[in-house]
């Protein structure tokens, strides 16, 4: 692919953007749309494979659309999950309206990493979310429903800081003192910089002590933290809260998919990736509704977290086959 990649850059809510890959002012809208939500530091051109199936979508009706969210790049560590699909939702009402003369448009949403957990949560919120926290001071945003809905790479960012934790002395004795400060803090109150890149989290950022708290979720399993949706020893009951919500919650028109890495160097040792796939699908479709996509989902052979390069055509063959169908 070359460094660079026409498009247009779309304002679909104020000091929020999308880059629509190929789409000129002179063409024609394609009627369909795939949105695509980066995970922890990522914005445009930051996970490798996005401008692969934006490529691979240039002959078909759909097109690339990559968000940029107030968590995207360094915002992550002041965001939250409430606060990225309320502006996930209005980009699905701004796609919806700029194609409306469209016949039968249809909308996908596509998270990466923590993007998945964003995936999740927008179909299994309530909806609107309730009345946020004066941090995010603004009422809930009704959400409108999607047609697809695909995570990549979802794994626990819990579990991945417990594996730096546990490697080293320093590390835990910092993960000490942030869960300390998490727990004594206002929600606000911005973690010691110094210590949030000791135990796995990306160095340099501003965290706050709420956003801090729901990445680590240090009362789980027993009580996970918002942000804590993937790890393998959670109950099935919570998945029973999470995805078991799909169906019930009627934000989704189609099916769900998940791609896991096949080695995601995030995920816990020796995790049985199938297995906890499959506790996922029992939890969406335990309610009779069929939401789970089992042609699609899958492990990505040999695949690292952002699929740099291994497992690119097979991911971009499932993703386009998936949408062949929506």
């Amino acid at each position: 692919m070359p460094p660079s990649y026409p498009g247009t850059l779309h304002n679909y809510s104020p000091r929020l953007t999308a880059f629509e890959f190929g789409h000129t002012q002179t063409q024609p809208q394609k009627p369909h749309s795939l949105l695509f939500i980066g995970g922890l530091t990522d914005g445009l051109y930051t996970v490798p494979y996005v401008q692969q199936i934006a490529k691979a979508l240039e002959s078909t009706e759909w097109s690339l659309f990559s968000l940029l969210l107030s968590s995207s790049y360094g915002g992550w560590g002041i965001g939250s999950l409430d606060q990225d699909i309320e502006e996930i939702a209005k980009c699905v009402e701004y796609v919806r309206g700029l194609k409306k003369d469209g016949p039968g448009g249809k909308v996908v949403i596509m998270g990466h990493s923590t993007g998945s957990q964003d995936v999740l949560h927008y179909l299994t919120a309530a909806n609107p979310v309730p009345v946020r926290s004066e941090i995010d001071g603004v009422e809930g945003f009704l959400r409108p429903v999607v047609d697809g809905a695909i995570m990549q790479a979802p794994v626990s960012d819990r579990q991945a800081m417990q594996s730096t934790v546990e490697g080293s002395p320093e590390a835990r004795e910092a993960y000490e003192r942030l869960v300390q400060f998490a727990k004594e803090q206002p929600a606000r109150a911005i973690c010691p910089i110094q210590l949030t890149g000791l135990v796995g989290l990306p160095p340099g950022t501003p965290v706050n002590a709420r956003r801090f708290w729901s990445l680590a979720s240090p009362e789980s399993p027993a009580r996970p933290a918002e942000d804590d949706l993937f790890s393998t020893d959670l109950t099935d009951e919570r998945f029973d809260g999470t995805f078991g919500r799909v169906a019930g919650r009627g934000l989704l028109a189609g099916t769900l998919v998940a791609l896991y890495s096949g080695s995601d160097e995030y995920a816990p040792d020796g995790v049985d990736k199938e297995a906890l796939m499959a506790r996922w699908k029992r939890a969406v479709d335990a309610e009779g509704v069929k939401k789970w996509d089992g042609e699609a989902s899958g492990v990505i052979p040999g695949a690292s977290h952002n699929v740099q390069d291994e497992g690119q055509a097979w991911l971009i063959e499932r993703v386009l086959s998936y949408l062949n169908r929506v």
